[in-house]
């Protein structure tokens, strides 16, 4: 899978070594960009950390959805995962801090924990159903392929004495 793909599609399944590789990446790209702006942007450096922050909401969440599926669970919940990790803190300039600001930051603490046990340390669900990579030709020779004995799914072959 290519580096590309990791951190862009929703499709798919990858295990624990590929999700810790994909997130540290998002992660440090994300410190990059918060070190690195003051110094590129001068005092602009408020909507380009903004921006950066929710971009890297999208690899995250492709991600989250891969790892939630190698778990056996649906993509739908690696996404909303990433969604209560993050929404809690963007909503509390938005709501009173003292009634709901312990509340959103308990939602944010529990859905970090559950995504770190569930998807970043418990094992795959599929590991006896490895995916194998198909080679490069494999679909022209299913096609090309010409057999001695044309058989169908219905009939048996008759074994000869």
């Amino acid at each position: 899978m290519s580096l590309f793909r990791l951190l862009t599609d929703f499709d798919g399944r990858i295990g624990l070594t590929r999700f810790w590789f994909g997130s540290a990446l998002v992660a440090l790209m994300l410190l990059a960009i918060q070190h690195g702006a003051p110094h590129l942007a001068g005092r602009h450096t408020g909507p380009i950390i903004a921006f950066a922050n929710a971009f890297a909401l999208f690899p995250w969440a492709a991600l989250a959805a891969k790892r939630s599926t190698d778990r056996g669970g649906t993509a739908l919940f690696g996404i909303l995962l990433v969604c209560a990790m993050v929404l809690p803190g963007q909503l509390k300039p938005f709501l009173s801090s003292y009634v709901w600001g312990p509340s959103l930051d308990t939602i944010a603490l529990l859905a970090w924990l559950v995504a770190l046990v569930d998807l970043g340390m418990l094992p795959s669900v599929h590991d006896d159903e490895r995916v194998a990579e198909a080679a490069a030709d494999a679909k022209a020779r299913a096609w090309t392929k010409s057999s001695t004995h044309p058989s169908s799914p219905s009939t048996q072959p008759i074994p000869s004495p």
